[in-house]
């Protein structure tokens, strides 16, 4: 018998890349997909996902999905959330949790810490990899993803509802990671070989939200970001 996992599922192309390793390695069940939303709103957190198109990615990958909804949005909010859906699952016969993380040390720390409080541990498929060779692969594989918010400091409204190709990543400053891993971009994975069928929607309106915070990395100044646009996908 396979050892249980539940994936944790964002619904962008990190998420799709990691969960198709998974199932190709095929060593756990992946007993469900766990997605965090916003209660109020009833869309993906950070991705701006509305939940009806999260729905079908679940349906056609297959794979059941849990919804795990914040309204105050603090991390003693989502932290004491998880860990009661954690125990749960864990009575269930779960015995890790998958993330699509790639190089985020801190981030990983924090969900590395938050499973060892329920005895869960952690496993990232996509761990260390080059970020150019990951999105190439992703692309390789078939998968289509589309940008669905941009942080303004790096990408302005025009890139935000655009289909991430190969001339996508090749039009990126330098001082951008190409899978947007420093949150310079965030994406709504519709189609590519975990999914049944393409998830089908159309592109709404474009919404600027405003937030006064500072972005740095190793290499560049620190970048302004005075907020971040969003685009509304519907459901067809």
């Amino acid at each position: 018998m396979k050892p249980k996992v539940i994936f944790c599922w964002s619904g962008g192309k990190d998420s799709a890349l990691a969960l198709y390793k998974v199932l190709q390695e095929n060593k756990y069940e992946v007993a469900a997909l766990l997605t965090t939303l916003n209660a109020e709103f009833k869309r993906v957190s950070m991705h701006g996902v509305c939940e009806a198109l999260l729905d079908k990615q679940a349906e056609y990958i297959g794979i059941p999905l849990l919804k795990m909804y914040v309204s105050e949005g603090t991390n003693a909010e989502y932290e004491q959330t998880m860990e009661t859906m954690l125990f749960k699952h864990k009575a269930m016969g779960v015995s890790k949790v998958i993330f699509g993380d790639i190089f985020l040390e801190d981030l990983r720390a924090y969900r590395e810490n938050n499973l060892a409080k329920v005895g869960l541990t952690a496993e990232f498929p996509l761990w260390k990899r080059d970020t150019s060779e990951l999105i190439t692969e992703f692309l390789a594989n078939g998968f289509k993803t589309i940008t669905c918010c941009v942080n303004d400091a790096y990408l302005g409204k025009h890139r935000v509802g655009e289909e991430i190709t190969e001339e996508f990543i090749n039009t990126l400053q330098n001082n951008i990671d190409p899978c947007g891993e420093n949150g310079e971009y965030h994406s709504f994975c519709f189609e590519g070989p975990i999914f049944k069928t393409p998830v089908k929607f159309t592109i709404g309106e474009k919404i600027f939200k405003p937030l006064e915070i500072n972005n740095s990395d190793n290499d560049v100044e620190p970048k302004p970001t005075k907020g971040f646009w969003f685009c509304d996908l519907l459901p067809v």
